[in-house]
């Protein structure tokens, strides 16, 4: 370790890294993660960002972090608790009628606004939630991956596709024909078959362009809605939770759970080169000139940039490289947090409540998402944009003074890139102080409680996270970018185009969010060739 050799490298400390690094350590390898900021973490950290106020700064809301995942890493012996929200979702209208849903709560509210969609609500969640839970057997295990050729490989990928073909068949004729609705078709076409109502349809319609650069009635929007059904919280399915301490304590759990095996974790430490010697990679050169070898080097980052920046383009074949150049990022997103001196009250349901403990969604129909997302490419982003607000500190009172509150602001859509030039340096501030005038009319007084707040536009969120155009995912959930085209055909099994490089964040299978599946995934398949090597 004091020359710095090691089994495997692993470029970033955000949460699939620290994962994978604590599976390869578990696994008795010796490993060092890298990671460019000066705290670990990546998107999912905790930081105070006014005198007296912490928040999770980025990534804000639990449900997808994988339950067995949480087990292995012993993530609970480790500090971890998350709790539930009292409530799911509060949808208020500038009507004054609402949505709220959570265990014994969604029927009767559906009902007040439409007695057809409470007779049809439960039979589409269902359906749903039955995808999601053969789909859920997909989360920790490689997609079939396609390879040229016929040998071992192809042999392995067969039986690999013929396992997936099994899980499949699972779901009924009916089943199987939804499944394909939700891949292929927009997420507003099957909510207006579905439902009458525009704050029911809004529900599920939000889940669609959540971290999606994209209409609710754009092509593929569904799959996005059902991404976010997979997700569970203390053995509950379909239910989102906050992390005490914010989501900093799952990734200071996860790095509790890697150094207790041994895993080396070095900050301010960026990654300047991947070295590449004879098609193979052989560890990577810091940017103070430092040279960490190791047999495997593990990338957390976004595809597009390992590949374009950090990877020599003379070690790559020309038709990979053009293909990963085109690699889509953009996920819309502008992101803040603020510090509020008191908590606040919607027109629709003044007080305080536990509507105030559930994810607020300030987007009252698929329409008002459809005109956000027309306004951000034209304008460079919504006059009337979607805001969740979230208020974290209604379950945890170590957020912010007594009395007081913190609140996630997680803003749908704004152009990942300005049009005719122009900077988000410059628009920032104008675009914070319309996020926050949206939140006051529906909630009177908001805006005049704000005593503090933390602004990360789509390029600051690049800056400070490597977040591409500020996408949440490391790549956008398309079709041609999902499953056994994530991040491209022919490396959907976490290996790179060389031998010893290999994809652990959520550039690969399953996707974005808080999940570890990756990189549980990803350590796989290290393991699997580590042992062929040394068998």
């Amino acid at each position: 370790m004091s020359n710095h050799e090691v089994d495997a490298v692993i470029i970033g400390a955000g949460h699939n890294g620290l994962t994978c690094a604590a599976y390869l350590a578990m696994a008795g390898l010796k490993v060092r993660i890298v990671e460019r900021r000066k705290v670990v973490g990546g998107a999912a950290v905790t930081e105070e960002f006014c005198p007296g106020f912490r928040n999770s700064v980025a990534a804000y809301t639990v449900s997808l972090l994988n339950p067995q995942i949480i087990a292995d890493l012993k993530l609970a012996d480790h500090g971890l608790k998350i709790v539930e929200r009292r409530a799911q979702n509060f949808l208020p209208a500038s009507d004054g009628s609402y949505l709220l849903t959570g265990e014994g709560r969604t029927q009767q509210s559906v009902a007040k606004l439409s007695q057809r969609d409470a007779a049809t609500i439960g039979e589409f969640s269902g359906e749903l939630e039955a995808i999601a839970d053969v789909l859920r057997q997909f989360v920790l295990r490689a997609p079939p991956n396609l390879v040229e050729g016929f040998g071992i490989g192809a042999i392995s990928e067969a039986f690999n596709a013929l396992g997936t073909a099994n899980i499949l068949r699972r779901l009924s004729l009916e089943q199987q024909r939804n499944l394909l609705d939700l891949f292929t078709r927009s997420a507003g076409e099957m909510l207006d078959e579905r439902f009458e109502n525009d704050l029911v349809k809004a529900l599920f319609g939000f889940d669609a362009i959540v971290g999606n650069y994209a209409s609710p009635y754009a092509a593929g929007s569904a799959y996005v809605m059902l991404h976010h059904a997979f997700g569970e919280v203390n053995g509950k399915k379909g239910v989102w939770g906050h992390a005490i301490g914010g989501m900093g304590a799952i990734t200071q759990a996860m790095a509790s759970t890697a150094r207790s095996h041994g895993v080396e974790i070095e900050t301010d430490a960026p990654v300047r080169e991947v070295i590449v010697e004879k098609d193979r990679t052989t560890g990577v050169i810091l940017d103070n000139g430092e040279t960490v070898r190791a047999k495997y080097v593990v990338s957390n980052v976004n595809p597009k940039l390992l590949y374009t920046r950090l990877v020599p383009a003379g070690a790559l074949a020309d038709e990979f490289r053009t293909r990963i150049s085109r690699w889509q990022n953009g996920s819309g997103t502008f992101r803040m947090n603020v510090a509020l001196s008191a908590p606040p009250s919607f027109t629709a349901l003044p007080g305080p409540g536990d509507h105030l403990t559930a994810g607020i969604i300030i987007a009252p129909s698929l329409g008002y998402m459809d005109r956000a997302w027309h306004d951000a490419r034209e304008f460079g982003w919504s006059r009337a944009p979607v805001v969740e607000v979230l208020i974290p500190s209604t379950l945890d009172d170590s957020l912010s003074p007594p009395g007081q509150h913190v609140a996630s602001l997680f803003c749908q859509h704004v152009a990942p890139q300005l049009p005719g030039g122009k900077s988000w340096d410059d628009h920032r501030d104008e675009v914070a102080d319309l996020m926050i005038a949206t939140v006051d009319r529906y909630a009177p007084g908001f805006a005049s409680s704000v005593i503090g707040r933390q602004i990360l536009s789509p390029l600051d969120l690049e800056r400070q996270f490597g977040l591409l155009g500020g996408d949440i995912f490391h790549g956008a959930l398309t079709l041609n970018q999902l499953f056994s085209a994530r991040p491209m055909l022919g490396h959907a099994d976490y290996r790179g185009p060389l031998r010893g490089l290999y994809h652990c964040g959520s550039g690969a299978h399953p996707g974005g969010g808080v999940t570890g599946a990756p990189g549980h995934n990803a350590a796989r398949a290290v393991l699997a060739d580590h042992r062929a090597l040394f068998a």
